[in-house]
């Protein structure tokens, strides 16, 4: 079944540049579908035609009748002092109107009514009450909130003194509450820590839906999308599986149309060779020739079918470096902070030698940006010290990204950050991609992406042997990370980054530090080495036998014709049933009491899911030997 169908879309702003050029694509039921393009191409334009916001100039857009739509990028506005856990309530809308129907039928039956219609109609109610999950909210939402970093406190706040971070986090909390049949995620990733996003690929791989998403996050599209839809010049070009499959095939077609291009441009200039010689001939007094030199001229013209490919040029990125002399880069001794009453960390002590590469992980508000600032100086420590070697120059590149003064442009603020020429200021911004016009745009007129590129811009001519990075990737497309990722790579210096790029991490931490109530994981090895030694450690300190059910016994021989050992099983069978259901009932009071606790609350709904498998093979197994007995008997 086609779920959303586009045909023909275009879309433009300024006449004479259409975003969306005869844009068609469809999307089946169920399926997980990536929309990649470079940033201004038309995605989130495309959500919003799609969700009914925007309007469109040209086309057809259909959504398949009775399917319920979702974005995330959209944020409701919400009446003032309307708490975080109000807006997640709105999911439960259609919920709360069966549950008040529900009363009233029970007021009236109570009250003597006795109506056939009136006891169908709440028997209805009640059916579609329990399959849409009316008994389970609270479970629901906690295990959601839990997953996506919604603490209590956060819960009670008001929505609109939120972050915008905040506010989207919440926003997807509770479309996925309501159950949506078609979800349309803009950079769902953006405003999650590492454990948020894991467990949203978990539930999307659950999710029975539609899933369109914009993102730059190469571990979630390879995660969760099937098929990959790019958008290039206004036109949809299609690759049959998630983004690692995409980047190989873009690549071969890419080479594939080059080398047919060259093929045709080399018969080509074979053709005009052989048509110059036929027009001098002509010119020689050979008047036949001109007919035949006219027709190979339009030969020629036929064949020039072929654009040849264009390839987005790369970011001429090197970080400059400083030679490092020493074993000591960085000393932290005894280091603690604290904000508002709340310890962010304490207790830390970590040495740092020449040509480690640390990746410094965590949940959101763990205090990772603060450390980072301790570390620069920027921030006073409660107790402790930072001391750096003798040698050691730092570069830096902020999360929030700051300029002193804003209204200057792009030429002006190298000139005056660099102290060199227009033209090398120019020359210096072309290499970073700010060419033309766009360098006398004002500073605060730049996007959160092209702000990262300028202040990398200004990185690079410094000579440093300690680069810092605090969320490199956050606002940049797949291109821009990619471009910073090799001018990473070529980086021979030491290297401390925050990050929940898992691409990112994986290719560069050789040492992670993960910050977790308020202190510091030192371990040495990536993050796929560090991720396979937590859950190891985590197997080792869990309870045994906790949510294991007893296994019911082995079916002993019998003897032909008798019965007493099948009812001694039938018995044991159901003794097993029953403890597994009292086990199951103490799991779902643990569950209520660990609501605030994410990783226990984790632990446990993975135990009740087990438990849950358990009991079906246990009712499966009583069935059976019930009608063993019920067969022997007759």
């Amino acid at each position: 079944m086609i779920e959303i169908s586009v045909s023909n879309l275009v879309k433009e702003f300024e006449v004479g540049k259409k975003i969306l050029d005869g844009l068609t694509f469809q999307v089946d039921s169920g399926e997980r579908v990536g929309l990649l393009g470079p940033n201004g191409c038309g995605k989130t334009t495309l959500l919003r035609i799609l969700t009914g916001v925007m309007d469109y100039d040209q086309g057809e857009v259909v959504i398949a009748p009775g399917r319920r739509l979702g974005l995330i990028s959209q944020i409701p506005v919400y009446p003032a002092g309307h708490r975080v856990e109000d807006v997640l309530d709105t999911a439960f809308a259609p919920l709360r109107q069966m549950e008040e129907e529900m009363a009233s039928l029970t007021a009236r039956m109570a009250a003597g009514e006795s109506d056939p219609a009136l006891l169908a109609r709440y028997d209805k109610l009640s059916a579609a009450y329990q399959s849409g999950g009316g008994y389970e909210t609270e479970t629901n939402k906690n295990k959601v909130c839990n997953g996506l970093s919604i603490p209590q406190d956060m819960r009670q706040r008001p929505f609109d003194q939120l972050s915008g971070g905040e506010k989207t986090r919440v926003n997807l909390a509770r479309l996925i509450l309501e159950d949506t049949d078609i979800l349309l995620l803009d950079e769902p990733t953006n405003h999650l820590d590492l454990r948020a996003t894991e467990w949203l690929e978990e539930y999307l791989e659950k999710f029975k839906g539609t899933v369109l998403t914009v993102s730059h996050d190469r571990y979630f599209l390879d995660r969760v999308v099937d098929r990959i839809v790019e958008i290039n010049q206004g036109k949809a070009e299609f690759y049959p599986g998630n983004y690692s499959f995409y980047a190989v095939e873009k690549e071969r077609r890419y080479e594939e149309k080059l080398r047919q291009y060259e093929k045709e441009q080399a018969k080509i200039e074979q053709l005009e060779k052989a048509a110059a010689q036929m027009r001098v001939w002509a010119y020689s007094g050979m008047d036949k020739t001109f007919k035949r030199v006219k027709s190979m001229e339009k030969r020629i013209e036929r064949m020039r079918v072929t654009d040849r490919p264009k390839k987005e040029r790369k970011m001429e990125v090197r970080f400059g470096e400083r030679e490092f002399r020493g074993d000591e880069v960085l000393s932290i001794k005894r280091l603690a902070k604290s904000f508002e009453g709340r310890t962010l960390f304490s207790d830390v002590d970590l040495e740092v030698e020449g040509g480690e590469r640390i990746a410094l992980l965590g949940d959101n508000g763990t205090g990772k940006s603060t450390l980072i600032k301790v570390i620069l100086g920027e921030e006073e420590p409660d107790t402790g010290k930072v001391r750096m070697g003798p040698t050691v120059k730092v570069g830096y590149l902020p999360q929030v990204i700051h300029f002193d003064h804003p209204e200057r442009n792009l030429v002006d603020t190298l000139i005056y950050d660099q102290d060199c020429t227009a033209s090398t200021a120019r020359n210096r911004l072309a290499a970073f991609k700010f060419r033309g016009e766009d360098v006398f745009k004002t500073v605060s007129s730049l996007s959160g992406g092209e702000l990262s590129r300028l202040r990398l811009c200004m990185l690079m001519d410094a000579r440093i042997n300690l680069l810092i990075l605090d969320e490199p990737t956050n606002h940049l497309d797949i291109q821009s990370r990619e471009w910073i990722e090799e001018a990473v790579e070529e980086y021979g210096g030491n290297l401390l980054f925050v990050s929940h790029d898992r691409y990112f991490i994986e290719r560069f931490a050789t040492r992670i530090w993960m910050l977790e109530d308020g202190h510091i994981t030192d371990f040495r090895g990536t993050y796929e080495e560090y991720r396979a030694a937590r859950d190891r450690a985590r197997l080792a300190t869990a309870p045994v036998g906790q949510a294991a059910a007893p296994e019911p016994k082995k079916e002993k021989p019998r003897r032909p014709g008798g019965t007493k050992n099948l009812e001694k099983e039938v018995a044991a069978a159901e003794r097993a049933v029953g403890k597994a259901e009292e086990q199951m009932d103490e799991l779902e009071q643990q569950i209520q009491a660990a609501s605030s606790d994410y990783l226990k609350l984790q632990e446990l709904c993975e135990q009740r899911e087990a438990l849950e498998e358990e009991i079906l093979k246990l009712y499966g197994r009583w069935e059976e030997l019930s009608a063993q007995l019920e067969e022997a008997r007759g």
